[in-house]
C-alpha cells in the first residue's frame, strides 16, 4: 500500500494499463475487482476509456493491504462498506489472529531447530568435526600415514567399522576420557608412584580400555603399543608433554601389568 500512497492524490486520473503499470497490479486484477463490485473506475476519458481517479486509487491501496492480510473478497467489500469503529474493531481481530499465528510460527521454528539438532547430532561426524573437536591434536597427515602403516590388519578394519558412524558427541566423549586418562597419567608421574604397583596397573588397564574402543587389544599387543611410545618421537613428545618421564612411566606400567596377567 505504500507504494500506491506514494502515487495518489493530486494525480491525474489513469488508465486501466496505466494503474497496472505503475502500481504493479495486472490488467485482469484490475477488471476483476471491477466486476465484483470493490473497485469502480470513477471517469471516462474522451475516447470512452474508464480512468482511475486519486480517490480510485486510494481505495485500491486499501484494498491491496487486505488482500496482504489475507482477507477474502467478500470481506474486503464489507470493509470498505463499514464505518471507522467496525473497521478498527475488525483489524483489532486480524491484529490478534497474525500474533497468534505468529507464536504458532515461533513454536514451529522452534521444533525444527530441535530437530536439526538432533538430525546433525546422529549424523557421523565429519572431518571438519573432528578437526574442531581435537584441535591441532588431529592431523589428517597423521591418518594417511597410519592407513598406510596397518591398513591391511585387523586392528584398522575393526577401528574404521567402530567408528564409521560415530557422531561428533561420540568423538567428543572419546576425547574427554583421553583426557581425563592423560590427567591422572600425569598426577601418577609427578607423584613418583610406582608403575609397578596397584596404581600402575590400574592406569595401564584403562590405557587398553581406551585402545579397546577402537580395536581388541590384549594384553601382548598393548606391550607392542608402549614399545612404539618410547621408539617413535612423536608418541614420546606427546607423553612428556603431560609430564617428564610419563612415556617411561606408561610403557613400565603396560609392561608390568602384562607379566601380571601372563602369570
Amino acid at each position: 500500500m505504500t507504494g500506491i500512497a506514494q502515487h495518489t492524490g493530486a494525480m491525474e486520473a489513469l488508465t486501466v494499463g496505466q494503474v497496472a503499470e505503475t502500481f504493479g497490479v495486472t490488467v485482469r486484477t484490475l477488471h476483476h475487482y471491477d466486476e465484483v463490485g470493490l473497485l469502480h473506475p470513477s471517469e471516462r476519458s474522451h475516447a470512452g476509456y474508464r480512468l482511475y481517479t486519486g480517490d480510485d486509487l486510494e481505495r485500491l491501496g486499501t484494498v491491496v493491504l487486505y488482500r496482504r492480510l489475507g482477507f477474502p473478497l467478500e470481506e474486503i467489500r464489507e470493509l470498505l462498506g463499514a464505518d471507522g469503529t467496525q473497521v478498527v474493531e475488525h483489524l483489532r481481530r486480524q491484529r490478534d489472529a497474525v500474533e497468534a499465528r505468529l507464536g504458532q510460527l515461533s513454536d514451529l521454528a522452534e521444533s525444527i531447530d530441535h530437530a536439526l539438532e538432533v538430525a546433525m547430532n546422529d549424523r557421523p561426524a565429519t572431518t571438519e568435526d573432528l578437526k574442531e573437536i581435537f584441535g591441532e591434536g588431529y592431523q589428517e597427515e597423521y591418518q594417511d600415514e597410519a592407513e598406510r602403516r596397518w591398513g591391511d590388519t585387523d586392528a584398522w578394519r575393526q577401528s574404521r567399522e567402530r567408528t564409521a558412524h560415530w557422531t561428533k558427541e561420540d568423538w567428543a566423549r572419546v576425547k574427554a576420557g583421553t583426557e581425563a586418562f592423560e590427567s591422572d597419567l600425569g598426577a601418577a608421574v609427578r607423584e613418583r608412584v610406582p608403575a609397578e604397583g596397584e596404581r600402575g596397573a590400574e592406569l595401564a588397564e584403562r590405557h587398553r580400555a581406551s585402545i579397546e574402543v577402537f580395536y581388541d587389544c590384549d594384553h601382548a599387543f598393548q606391550v607392542c603399543l608402549a614399545q612404539m611410545y618410547l621408539s617413535d618421537p612423536r608418541f614420546t613428545e606427546h607423553y612428556e608433554d603431560i609430564e617428564p618421564g610419563a612415556a617411561q612411566w606408561l610403557h613400565d606400567a603396560i609392561v608390568a601389568n602384562a607379566a601380571r596377567h601372563a602369570d
